[in-house]
C-alpha cells in the first residue's frame, strides 16, 4: 500500500512539473507574439521601443515620399483619428496604394515607426477587425 506522504509527495512534484511546463510556453510565446495596434492606440499606449509590434491603417493621400536612397520609403497611415509615419526600406507590395489599407510590421522608434515589413491589403473590403471598429467609432 502506498503511504499518504508518497502520494502527496507525487502530487505536488506533478503539479511542480505541469507549473514549470505552462511557464515555459507562456515565455515562448511571449517572444513571438506581435501585437496589433491602431494609430490611435499606438499613441496612447507607452511601447516598448524594443518590442516588436503591428500598426494597421488606411495610407493617406499624398503622404507617401521616397526617402534619399532609392529604397527607403515614408508615408503615413491613419485611422481616422490619429496619423503615424512610417518609414520603410524595401520594395512595397504591388498593391500598395494611398488611401488602402496596410499592416506595418516593426518597431516605433523616436515617434516615427520602423517598418521591416509591409503588408497590402489584397481586396478593397478587407479590413483588419480592430482597424474597421476603431473607424466606426
Amino acid at each position: 500500500m502506498i503511504s499518504k506522504n508518497y502520494r502527496l509527495g507525487m502530487l505536488i512534484g506533478f503539479l511542480a512539473f505541469i507549473g514549470t511546463a505552462v511557464a515555459l510556453v507562456l515565455i515562448a510565446f511571449e517572444d513571438s507574439v506581435v501585437f496589433f495596434f491602431t494609430p490611435t492606440e499606438l499613441q496612447s499606449k507607452q511601447v516598448n521601443p524594443e518590442r516588436r509590434i503591428r500598426v494597421g491603417g488606411l495610407v493617406e493621400d499624398g503622404s507617401t515620399k521616397r526617402g534619399p536612397a532609392d529604397a527607403e520609403i515614408r508615408f503615413k497611415i491613419t485611422d481616422g483619428n490619429t496619423t503615424v509615419t512610417i518609414r520603410y526600406i524595401g520594395i512595397l507590395p504591388d498593391l500598395f496604394r494611398e488611401g488602402q489599407g496596410v499592416v506595418a510590421q516593426g518597431y516605433l522608434q523616436n515617434a516615427v515607426f520602423q517598418a521591416d515589413e509591409v503588408l497590402a491589403k489584397h481586396d478593397e473590403n478587407y479590413m483588419p477587425r480592430n482597424l474597421a471598429s476603431a473607424m466606426n467609432k
